[in-house]
């Protein structure tokens, strides 16, 4: 499957209408980079989540991304946290840990609407409400009938990027992340992608373990095509750009979305082969992605699109 996206992806890229990789700037990106070097996104252990087992974090790893996805708006879904105001995936993972916490467990299957909406209280209701409920619920319910109630327990014995991605959209539905573009089926399985990279990161840091995490071929988000947009790296056709500078909404499904995601995704594997496989996708994934805080990167609104895959 991971092989199917890529390739799925340079169709699209080739065929792309509204959406261009910039070679000369990818290359000059490239020239800037001595080394890619980022810490991953969970070892600054948010709301000290690395303080938890190993068998915790990945349980709730898996409800907790399962749900991670379209929290765009105006307002923005925001919470109070002990840190004080969290919006996005940070307040989602706040909520949810601390479900996990107060009530030591990680099966929400029983949870009811009332209680889940209790516990995603806000300045106003998280987008997607209805989906969130639906799919938590679903999930820990496969947990229980298919893996004995514990996901941990399933995959502790894959180390292997492949074997875990598998697993994963395998029993679990709503990771299903594909679309339709001149007829032909594109791949991007983006949560699914985000789980297996997290899952092996973690238990790499926490079990001091040998894993591969190579396969992965990248996150198709909102973000990364964003700051890819900054660098020159995607450019965009006027009518789209003035689509998404306006904060106009991209149905999910139409060209756009797709073309603005493959090119996304082509364009890391363009940079891995570039630096001759040295560094793997992921990772290239990560660096860029963080550097939507670079302030010397000057970022246009990221597109608009509501959907449950990112």
């Amino acid at each position: 499957m991971l092989d199917k996206i890529i390739e799925s992806c340079k169709y699209v890229a080739n065929n792309s209408k509204s959406v261009k990789i910039n070679e000369t700037n990818l290359d000059k990106f490239i020239e800037k980079i001595d080394k890619i070097e980022t810490e991953h996104w969970l070892g600054f252990s948010p709301y000290n989540l690395l303080d938890l087992p190993t068998e915790t974090i990945i349980n709730f790893l898996l409800v907790y991304e399962s749900i991670d996805f379209s929290f765009w708006g105006n307002p923005k879904w925001t919470i109070n946290t002990e840190n004080g105001k969290e919006d996005g995936s940070i307040a989602l993972l706040y909520a949810i840990l601390k479900y996990v916490k107060e009530r030591n467990t990680t099966d929400f299957s029983n949870i009811t609407k009332d209680e889940f909406e209790e516990l995603l209280k806000g300045n106003i209701e998280i987008p997607l409400f209805e989906e969130r409920y639906n799919i938590i619920r679903n999930v820990s319910k496969i947990v229980n009938e298919k893996m004995n109630g514990n996901f941990y327990t399933f995959i502790k014995d894959v180390t292997l990027d492949t074997e875990l991605f598998k697993i994963i959209v395998k029993y679990f539905p709503n990771f299903k992340d594909e679309r339709i573009y001149n007829n032909k089926k594109i791949y991007f399985y983006k949560l699914a992608q985000l789980l297996t990279s997290d899952i092996l990161h973690i238990r790499e840091r926490k079990e001091n373990i040998r894993v591969d995490y190579s396969h992965l071929v990248g996150c198709s988000d909102y973000k990364i095509p964003q700051v890819m947009r900054g660098l020159g790296i995607l450019e965009y056709s006027d009518k789209l750009s003035n689509i998404i500078d306006n904060k106009k909404e991209i149905k999910v499904n139409s060209e756009y979305e797709v073309e603005i995601r493959a090119n996304m995704l082509v364009a890391i594997d363009l940079i891995k082969k570039k630096l001759e496989n040295r560094v793997c996708a992921i990772d290239i994934n990560d660096y860029i992605w963080s550097q939507g805080r670079n302030k010397t990167i000057e970022l246009k609104p990221y597109h608009l699109t509501r959907n449950i895959n990112y």
